[in-house]
Protein backbone atom coordinates (compact mmCIF):
# COMPACT_ATOMS: atom_id res chain seq x y z
CA UNK A 1 0.00 0.00 0.00
CA UNK A 2 2.63 2.80 0.78
CA UNK A 3 4.28 1.56 -2.32
CA UNK A 4 1.08 2.37 -4.39
CA UNK A 5 1.16 6.15 -2.68
CA UNK A 6 4.33 6.90 -3.48
CA UNK A 7 3.78 5.87 -7.11
CA UNK A 8 1.05 7.74 -7.39
CA UNK A 9 2.66 10.85 -5.70
CA UNK A 10 5.44 10.34 -8.09
CA UNK A 11 3.18 10.66 -11.00
CA UNK A 12 1.76 13.47 -9.89
CA UNK A 13 4.83 15.69 -9.37
CA UNK A 14 5.48 14.07 -12.71
CA UNK A 15 2.48 15.59 -14.08
CA UNK A 16 2.60 18.79 -12.27
CA UNK A 17 6.17 19.17 -14.17
CA UNK A 18 5.08 18.55 -17.39
CA UNK A 19 1.87 21.03 -16.84
CA UNK A 20 4.32 23.81 -15.94
CA UNK A 21 6.79 23.49 -19.43
CA UNK A 22 3.51 23.40 -21.56
CA UNK A 23 2.42 26.05 -19.43
CA UNK A 24 5.12 28.35 -19.88
CA UNK A 25 5.50 30.79 -22.59
CA UNK A 26 9.62 30.62 -24.15
CA UNK A 27 11.38 33.88 -23.27
CA UNK A 28 12.31 35.04 -26.83
CA UNK A 29 16.06 35.38 -27.41
CA UNK A 30 17.92 39.17 -27.25
CA UNK A 31 17.80 39.02 -30.65
CA UNK A 32 14.40 38.13 -31.75
CA UNK A 33 13.00 41.05 -29.04
CA UNK A 34 14.95 43.96 -31.32
CA UNK A 35 13.22 42.15 -34.55
CA UNK A 36 9.69 42.85 -32.88
CA UNK A 37 10.68 46.57 -31.86
CA UNK A 38 10.01 48.71 -34.76
CA UNK A 39 12.41 51.47 -33.47
CA UNK A 40 15.37 49.44 -33.31
CA UNK A 41 14.49 47.70 -36.42
CA UNK A 42 14.45 51.47 -38.24
CA UNK A 43 18.02 51.87 -36.60
CA UNK A 44 19.28 48.86 -37.96
CA UNK A 45 17.80 48.97 -40.98
CA UNK A 46 19.56 52.90 -42.23
CA UNK A 47 22.15 53.02 -44.76
CA UNK A 48 23.68 55.98 -46.76
CA UNK A 49 21.58 55.71 -49.75
CA UNK A 50 23.43 57.77 -52.59
CA UNK A 51 21.10 57.07 -55.77
CA UNK A 52 17.62 58.62 -56.09
CA UNK A 53 14.66 59.05 -58.17
CA UNK A 54 12.99 61.86 -59.74
CA UNK A 55 10.02 61.68 -57.37
CA UNK A 56 9.36 64.91 -55.30
CA UNK A 57 9.80 65.18 -51.52
CA UNK A 58 6.68 66.30 -50.01
CA UNK A 59 6.92 69.63 -47.92
CA UNK A 60 5.43 67.47 -44.89
CA UNK A 61 7.93 64.64 -44.69
CA UNK A 62 10.59 68.10 -44.63
CA UNK A 63 9.04 69.34 -41.97
CA UNK A 64 8.86 65.89 -39.98
CA UNK A 65 12.57 65.62 -40.85
CA UNK A 66 13.24 69.02 -39.29
CA UNK A 67 11.24 68.42 -36.23
CA UNK A 68 13.30 65.21 -35.73
CA UNK A 69 16.46 66.74 -35.86
CA UNK A 70 15.75 69.31 -33.12
CA UNK A 71 14.57 66.74 -31.14
CA UNK A 72 18.50 65.25 -30.37
CA UNK A 73 19.71 65.73 -27.48
CA UNK A 74 21.88 68.73 -26.79
CA UNK A 75 24.53 70.25 -24.26
CA UNK A 76 22.73 72.21 -21.27
CA UNK A 77 19.69 72.64 -23.70
CA UNK A 78 21.66 75.24 -26.23
CA UNK A 79 19.99 73.58 -29.16
CA UNK A 80 23.12 75.13 -31.37
CA UNK A 81 21.79 74.16 -34.47
CA UNK A 82 20.48 75.65 -37.42
CA UNK A 83 19.29 74.11 -40.76
CA UNK A 84 18.83 75.10 -44.58
CA UNK A 85 16.69 73.69 -46.97
CA UNK A 86 17.82 72.96 -50.27
CA UNK A 87 15.43 72.17 -53.30
CA UNK A 88 16.76 74.77 -56.11
CA UNK A 89 17.68 72.15 -58.81
CA UNK A 90 20.70 74.72 -59.67
CA UNK A 91 22.00 75.14 -56.48
CA UNK A 92 22.13 71.39 -55.98
CA UNK A 93 23.97 71.14 -59.14
CA UNK A 94 26.18 73.70 -58.25
CA UNK A 95 26.91 72.10 -54.96
CA UNK A 96 27.04 69.13 -56.41
CA UNK A 97 30.21 70.23 -58.69
CA UNK A 98 31.72 71.83 -55.48
CA UNK A 99 32.06 69.19 -53.13
CA UNK A 100 33.81 65.73 -53.90
CA UNK A 101 31.94 63.45 -51.89
CA UNK A 102 28.41 64.99 -52.66
CA UNK A 103 28.24 64.16 -56.24
CA UNK A 104 24.75 62.98 -55.52
CA UNK A 105 23.50 65.90 -54.80
CA UNK A 106 22.64 66.16 -58.77
CA UNK A 107 19.90 63.34 -58.34
CA UNK A 108 19.04 64.52 -54.99
CA UNK A 109 15.07 66.16 -54.67
CA UNK A 110 16.40 67.95 -51.51
CA UNK A 111 18.98 68.58 -48.91
CA UNK A 112 19.37 69.47 -45.32
CA UNK A 113 22.66 71.86 -44.44
CA UNK A 114 23.08 70.96 -40.88
CA UNK A 115 24.83 73.87 -39.37
CA UNK A 116 26.14 74.62 -35.81
CA UNK A 117 25.75 78.00 -33.89
CA UNK A 118 29.51 78.96 -32.95
CA UNK A 119 27.80 82.00 -30.83
CA UNK A 120 25.51 79.46 -28.65
CA UNK A 121 27.88 76.07 -27.45
CA UNK A 122 30.92 74.91 -27.64
CA UNK A 123 29.61 71.65 -28.12
CA UNK A 124 27.61 72.60 -31.07
CA UNK A 125 29.44 69.74 -33.07
CA UNK A 126 28.61 67.44 -30.44
CA UNK A 127 25.08 68.47 -30.83
CA UNK A 128 24.78 69.02 -34.55
CA UNK A 129 25.55 65.14 -34.87
CA UNK A 130 23.28 64.14 -33.18
CA UNK A 131 20.47 66.45 -35.27
CA UNK A 132 22.11 64.98 -38.05
CA UNK A 133 21.78 61.45 -37.40
CA UNK A 134 17.74 61.78 -35.58
CA UNK A 135 17.30 63.53 -39.58
CA UNK A 136 19.02 60.48 -41.05
CA UNK A 137 17.04 57.62 -39.03
CA UNK A 138 13.54 59.89 -40.04
CA UNK A 139 14.30 59.64 -43.26
CA UNK A 140 15.11 55.81 -43.56
CA UNK A 141 11.92 55.46 -41.51
CA UNK A 142 9.90 57.39 -44.15
CA UNK A 143 10.79 55.20 -47.66
CA UNK A 144 13.00 58.02 -48.00
CA UNK A 145 17.23 57.58 -48.49
CA UNK A 146 19.93 60.29 -47.23
CA UNK A 147 23.28 60.27 -46.83
CA UNK A 148 25.59 62.03 -44.67
CA UNK A 149 28.15 63.92 -46.84
CA UNK A 150 30.82 66.04 -44.15
CA UNK A 151 31.29 70.04 -45.11
CA UNK A 152 33.70 70.41 -41.56
CA UNK A 153 36.39 70.40 -40.76
CA UNK A 154 37.69 70.87 -44.50
CA UNK A 155 37.89 74.71 -45.25
CA UNK A 156 37.36 75.10 -48.80
CA UNK A 157 34.22 72.58 -48.38
CA UNK A 158 32.72 75.25 -45.35
CA UNK A 159 33.35 77.80 -48.20
CA UNK A 160 31.71 76.29 -51.07
CA UNK A 161 28.25 75.91 -48.94
CA UNK A 162 28.55 79.44 -47.36
CA UNK A 163 28.85 80.79 -51.07
CA UNK A 164 25.27 78.54 -51.83
CA UNK A 165 23.75 79.36 -48.76
CA UNK A 166 24.69 83.13 -47.30
CA UNK A 167 25.47 81.46 -44.32
CA UNK A 168 26.37 84.49 -41.48
CA UNK A 169 30.18 84.47 -40.21
CA UNK A 170 28.87 82.60 -36.87
CA UNK A 171 27.32 79.40 -38.44
CA UNK A 172 29.07 76.90 -39.54
CA UNK A 173 27.75 74.32 -41.76
CA UNK A 174 28.62 70.44 -40.34
CA UNK A 175 27.13 68.38 -43.29
CA UNK A 176 24.92 68.24 -46.43
CA UNK A 177 22.54 65.60 -46.20
CA UNK A 178 21.04 64.92 -49.55
CA UNK A 179 17.62 62.62 -50.50
CA UNK A 180 15.36 61.66 -51.90
CA UNK A 181 13.21 58.32 -52.77
CA UNK A 182 15.83 55.41 -53.20
CA UNK A 183 16.54 54.22 -56.87
CA UNK A 184 16.61 50.41 -56.75
CA UNK A 185 16.81 47.99 -53.79
CA UNK A 186 19.25 49.37 -51.08
CA UNK A 187 20.73 46.91 -48.18
CA UNK A 188 21.70 48.01 -44.35
CA UNK A 189 25.43 46.71 -43.48
CA UNK A 190 25.91 44.54 -40.56
CA UNK A 191 28.57 46.81 -38.55
CA UNK A 192 27.79 44.88 -35.12
CA UNK A 193 31.77 43.70 -34.17
CA UNK A 194 32.20 42.10 -30.43
CA UNK A 195 35.89 42.88 -30.69
CA UNK A 196 34.73 46.87 -30.35
CA UNK A 197 33.20 46.25 -26.92
CA UNK A 198 34.99 46.60 -23.27
CA UNK A 199 33.52 45.81 -19.95
CA UNK A 200 34.46 47.28 -16.96
CA UNK A 201 38.16 48.28 -18.37
CA UNK A 202 39.88 47.81 -21.95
Amino acid sequence: MKKVCEMKISVCWMALGVGLLLGCKAEPAPEDQGSENPVIENILARKSVREYTSRPIEQEKIDLLLRSGMAAPSGSDKRPWAFVVLQDRARLDTLAAELPYAKMLTQAQAAIVVCGDTLASKLRREDCCAATENILLAAESMGLGAVWTAAYPYPERVEAVRRQTGLPAHIVPLCVIPMGYPRGVQTPKDKYDVSKIHYGQW
